[in-house]
């Protein structure tokens, strides 16, 4: 799981990472409403881990916005036990809600149930002409033909499938296939783009993986796109 946590405490969020990682999760955190806001909206989370009392704007002013755009799954987190934040908070979009001090086992648990959740919400097949993926059982087809593809070019695939017709980034793709900061001086990017259109659209017409120079990539259909 990839997960945001927006929490001002030090202590408490770094506890939190620390035991999500050792978990094998990758995580990111923001100490403040502002900057978890815009973690939110800016990169793909499978769940986010959010205070409700943080400084620069609350947890439920960050859920407002997350929720204009985006529907990624939310646990909210609050030292009050009181029952109009836990209304005000469902009211605003949150999936879950825990009380603090928590057991982290706890939380845990419902990490995994959220993320569950959302991916089975998630659609199992993507088509784009005649590409064809099968998410669950991880193969690619054009036509009737199977793409023989590595487990980093079909999760490449995937990425740019899920997001047909939207232009990502070279430090968006980095992010989100093999969870790293992206470096302007590695050609993992590029190399491994280079491989999925030799496998995926050299030998097929039309073409569906373009270059949008000085932007990134885009997988999509265009009706006047000739042999490659």
């Amino acid at each position: 799981m990839k997960i945001l946590i927006v929490e001002d405490e030090p202590k408490t969020a770094d506890y939190l990472r620390k035991g999500l990682t050792e978990q094998g999760c990758a995580v990111d955190v923001a100490h403040d409403g502002i900057d978890g806001q815009h973690m939110a909206l800016q990169h793909d989370y499978d769940v986010i881990v959010l205070d409700a009392m943080l400084p620069g704007q609350d947890g439920f002013a960050v859920l407002r916005a997350l929720r204009a755009v985006r529907q990624t799954p939310v646990i909210m987190l609050t030292a009050r036990d009181r029952i109009e934040d836990r209304v005000k908070g469902l009211h605003e979009g949150a999936d879950d809600y825990l009380v603090k001090p928590f057991s982290f086992l706890e939380l845990l648990a419902r990490l995994q149930a959220l993320n569950r959740r959302g991916r089975a919400q998630e659609s199992l097949h993507v088509r784009i002409g005649d590409l064809h993926l099968d998410l669950i059982s991880r193969k690619a087809y054009r036509g009737q033909t199977r793409l023989d593809l590595t487990a980093k070019e079909f999760a490449l695939l995937a990425v740019l499938a899920r997001r047909q017709g939207e232009i990502l980034t070279k430090t968006a793709i980095a992010e989100m296939v093999w969870d790293m900061n992206f470096d302007s001086n590695t050609n993992v990017v590029e190399v491994a783009i280079k491989r999925l259109r030799a496998k995926m659209d050299a030998p097929f017409s039309p073409r569906l993986l373009h270059t949008i120079r000085g932007m990134g990539y885009v997988l999509e259909l265009r009706e006047d796109e000739g042999a490659p």
